[in-house]
């Protein structure tokens, strides 16, 4: 079971001790969108959304969800972020919204999952202060772009990636 770091040697489920580990600054990106139909965007845009203030919203729902990654994927570290950023961003050739995340701590584990976590809870979040208007929208394409720090080092996703 090489490789796969929650497992111990006899295949058994374990959260990684980092106790060892040097501490040093992390920082990770992750990006996702949620295509809609463009009525539902120029509702957003128009601020006539049937819950309010959707962008704001949803940003501030990943930022609390990053803050909470380790109550909801069970070997994940509780982290002290220093800094947890989301930005949503009105796209009409998708149409729909491109959802972005950085993640910083200063510690001994990596905030990859935090970033994750903040945009799938934030295209949730639109994905529910939308539904009354657009039942189909399509939450997809959610994924690391970049990591630094630690002793892996740093690594950005190929561009051609989706």
């Amino acid at each position: 079971m090489t490789g796969l770091t929650h497992l111990d040697a006899e295949g058994r489920v374990h959260m990684v001790d980092v106790g060892n580990k040097a501490v040093s600054v992390r920082r990770a990106t992750a990006h996702g969108q949620i295509r809609c139909l463009p009525e539902t965007l120029n509702l957003v845009r128009e601020n006539r959304a049937p819950k309010g203030a959707v962008i704001t919203t949803a940003e501030l729902a990943g930022i609390m969800a990053a803050k909470k990654t380790h109550d909801l994927i069970p070997l994940c570290h509780p982290l002290p972020l220093s800094n947890v950023s989301i930005t949503i961003e009105m796209d009409d050739a998708l149409p729909g919204f491109k959802v972005s995340a950085e993640t910083r701590t200063s510690g001994q584990t990596g905030v990859e999952m935090e970033a994750l976590t903040a945009v799938s809870v934030s295209c949730l979040t639109l994905y529910d202060m939308l539904k009354a208007v657009d039942r189909g929208m399509v939450i997809e394409a959610i994924r690391l772009t970049a990591k630094s720090g630690g002793r892996s080092g740093d690594w950005t996703a190929p561009d051609d990636a989706s």
